[in-house]
């Protein structure tokens, strides 16, 4: 009886052990990009007819960068999707107008940078909430697409996002400005193996300001176009 004890006992830590091992191996292998409907979250269109690539600035701080980019863009006919954090739009108004009144897009980047992942359907639906009623309050346009700070979100995040008409937006490439501030890194990370439909992940930073008339002239040489990522999301069904 004891033998048979200690048999069971071997044959379930082995089956634990290899259950952790599998869920580890899961966490270090790479995530494809693709597009989900419904309460899902978008990482890039799914097929390359849009002809563009869509530049996302997460926006709570560098208001001096964002006006750098603004004319970069113009200076290209280039178009992006600023996401937007309400605790900053709370102090630049004018620039969030400014923004819109270049053709450009706002879209919700919580309220005060919260990691979603962490808060409750109530939490996440708050900082969701005042961050698109100030920008509606401060500009007359509610953004319906919303990207969670850090990348954080859970179940709630989105089933709330999906009830609130809102789609949750990720990344195809991350530039990862905000940590290593070099203009040339940020340029190939841009723009490497870049294909039409793909979001690429900005702040704004002087290194990032640097660098994009550079990635700007490399999307046109590849006949690709910068636009927002509600025209690349249209484009792609």
């Amino acid at each position: 009886m004891k033998k048979k004890n200690l048999l069971m006992h071997i044959a379930t830590n082995f089956a634990l052990g290899c259950l952790v091992l599998s869920v580890a191996l899961a966490c270090f292998l790479p995530v494809e990009s693709e597009t989900v409907g419904g309460e899902s979250e978008i990482y890039r269109t799914g097929n390359e007819s849009s002809g563009g690539v869509s530049l996302m600035f997460n926006v709570y701080w560098g208001t001096d960068e964002v006006y750098e980019i603004l004319e970069t863009l113009d200076e290209y006919e280039a178009k992006a999707t600023f996401f937007i954090g309400g605790c900053w739009a709370d102090d630049n108004v004018q620039c969030l107008k400014d923004i819109l009144a270049r053709g450009h897009e706002l879209g919700n980047h919580g309220y005060f940078h919260k990691d979603h992942d962490k808060l409750s359907a109530e939490a996440n639906r708050e900082e969701i909430v005042r961050c698109n009623q100030f920008v509606a309050l401060a500009t007359g346009f509610t953004p319906t697409l919303f990207a969670p700070p850090s990348g954080a979100y859970n179940d709630d995040t989105l089933s709330v996002a999906a009830q609130l008409n809102m789609k949750t937006i990720l990344w195809t490439k991350d530039t990862i400005d905000w940590r290593d501030k070099n203009a040339s890194l940020i340029y190939t990370r841009a723009t490497k193996d870049i294909k039409a439909g793909a979001f690429i992940l900005m702040h704004p930073m002087e290194a990032t300001a640097n660098a994009l008339p550079d990635i700007l002239k490399y999307y046109q040489s590849q006949n690709l176009r910068a636009i927002t990522v509600g025209e690349n999301l249209q484009a792609g069904g």
